[in-house]
């Protein structure tokens, strides 16, 4: 699977949220924290903004999506331990 990165206006284009609403979520613990990809870059996972949206769509509640976001950075953390 070809795993691509999303900038800030695709994530809204994607969610529907604004970037207030997205940075929020962030400080909520409802969305992952974004990937450094330079001095001044930033994105997100195209599979974690498709795992969060799903998680939406199927109406999981805050806490399950607490749940989710802790799942994810966990996996993408573990994703470099065995390089």
């Amino acid at each position: 699977m070809v795993q691509t990165i999303l900038r800030l206006p695709a994530v809204k284009a994607e969610s529907g949220a604004s970037r207030s609403t997205i940075y929020l979520r962030i400080k909520q613990g409802l969305w992952t924290k974004p990937v450094k990809l330079g001095l001044r870059a930033i994105g997100w996972p195209s599979n974690e903004v498709a795992a969060l949206l799903q998680a939406r769509i199927a109406g999981f509640d805050d806490q399950s999506i607490r749940a989710l976001v802790v799942k994810l950075e966990e996996a993408r953390a573990s994703a470099f331990k065995t390089i």
